[in-house]
């Protein structure tokens, strides 16, 4: 696929409004839109939106939310429980359909015939009970991000194991800092309490056979000598491997060490990609990325599923053009511009293929294989009660990484909780 020109665009974009909607929808109209905030969010969504409101005559407005997707998500319920209109579009995590579903509008005929070519299992994961609520802009999924020069300075291996990758960060940081580098640390994860810990920790655990917190069936399994030994690994790093204070790290503070060049290994999404080989990176061409490591005699690695949505209120003051601007932001020509200019993996399956986005960003077509290794949340199997047990998980695992309790008393209460939760 061509990058489409921009007179082109500005004609299949208002006239797919005006099919769908018929000509009001190109009375002007000023939409607001909800999302995050990490890396240059804001700056390239204005960019990728530009060509919609040239074309429709509508103005976008982006309200951004705090990094932290914990507290975004409690910002989103709050305005959605109170029927907010002055909110037309949430941009959302994968794991949030089930329970903001009843809020946003039913895309499946509108959308239907555009959501052939995207990923089922995205667009499956955005349906509840029969109902397409968010469509998918891009999908994630995190990769260990590593310095090739120092691993071939200090004639180290690319870390097959978290085992492996403990005694390769030590070693290529006690050799740095023996030379100077002073400043250098191994591995630079995320290690808040919120939700980024459960997408980390989850990797630790299933890539070690201890389960999915929460199997498919509604089976509690976080309780498990795999589990508690995947975790007891984890909280030897901190102040050995990683600052201290990797345990208020979110995917920022991490980004903001690896890219002034003072960290060996990072645990990141795709969009940390982009930024790390900008102009003003440290690390610019001195890294590459590959699957994340797994748990010592294990064989399978695990990559929390992310990616974002976008869900139209039902209370937005401006659903037609809301539900054009959707429609547009989860197009080709969105998501084409989306991956070249901020690495994201998107959800159209031929994108994979595009020549540009293979020329530009040459990392994408090699996510696939990361991609393939995902592994979801017990968002489906737990529905409302998710957010709870998310809470629950990562508090618990922080609690063991601050040394504040042991992972067999912590995983023992956690399971107690849980069962408690959802009896």
């Amino acid at each position: 696929m061509k990058m489409t020109c921009k007179s082109a665009l500005k004609r299949t974009v208002a006239a797919t409004a005006i099919a769908t909607f018929g000509a009001s929808a190109l009375s002007a109209a000023e939409i607001t839109y909800v999302s995050g905030a990490v890396g240059n969010a804001i700056e390239d969504f204005k960019t990728i939106v530009a060509p919609w409101e040239e074309a429709t005559g509508h103005t976008v407005t982006l309200v951004p939310m705090p990094a932290s997707t914990t507290d975004q998500f409690g910002q989103y319920r709050l305005w959605l429980a109170a029927g907010n209109g002055d909110i037309d579009l949430y941009q959302t995590d994968v794991i949030w359909a089930p329970q903001l579903a009843d809020h946003f509008v039913d895309l499946s005929d509108v959308a239907g015939e555009l959501m052939e070519s995207h990923f089922p299992s995205i667009v499956e994961s955005q349906t509840v009970d029969g109902r397409l609520v968010a469509l998918p802009l891009f999908t994630d999924a995190p990769a260990l991000y590593y310095r090739k020069d120092l691993l071939e300075k200090h004639n180290q291996p690319v870390p097959t194991t978290w085992e492996q990758l403990t005694e390769v960060a030590q070693a290529v940081q006690d050799a740095e800092r023996a030379e100077g580098n002073a400043d250098i640390w191994g591995f630079v994860w995320q290690g808040n309490a919120y939700e980024g810990l459960t997408c980390d920790a989850l990797e630790w655990v299933k890539s070690s056979g201890g389960g999915q917190i929460i199997e498919p069936d509604g089976t509690i399994s976080i309780n498990n000598p795999n589990a508690i030994a995947a975790i007891e690994l984890a909280a030897t790093w901190p102040g050995t491997i990683s600052p201290e204070g990797v345990v208020s790290y979110q995917e920022e503070e991490a980004r903001g060490v690896w890219q002034t060049g003072n960290a060996v290994f990072m645990r990141n999404w795709p969009y940390a990609y982009g930024l790390g080989n900008s102009d003003d990176s440290a690390v610019k061409g001195l890294f590459e990325v590959t699957t994340l490591p797994t748990g010592q005699g294990h064989d399978t690695s695990a990559a929390t599923l992310g990616g974002w949505n976008v869900g139209v209120s039902k209370y937005g003051d401006n659903q037609e053009a809301a539900i054009s601007l959707a429609m547009y932001l989860a197009g080709p020509e969105a998501q084409k511009t989306r991956s070249l200019i901020a690495s994201n993996l998107p959800t159209i399956v031929d994108l994979y293929e595009d020549e540009d986005i293979a020329r530009e960003q040459p990392i994408i077509p090699q996510w696939k294989d990361v991609f393939l290794q995902a592994v979801p949340r017990p968002s489906a199997p737990t529905k409302q009660d998710y957010n709870e047990v998310s809470t629950l998980f990562f508090s618990a695992v922080h609690s063991v990484l601050t040394g504040d309790e042991s992972a067999a008393d912590a995983l023992a209460d956690l399971e107690m909780d849980l069962e408690d939760l959802l009896e």
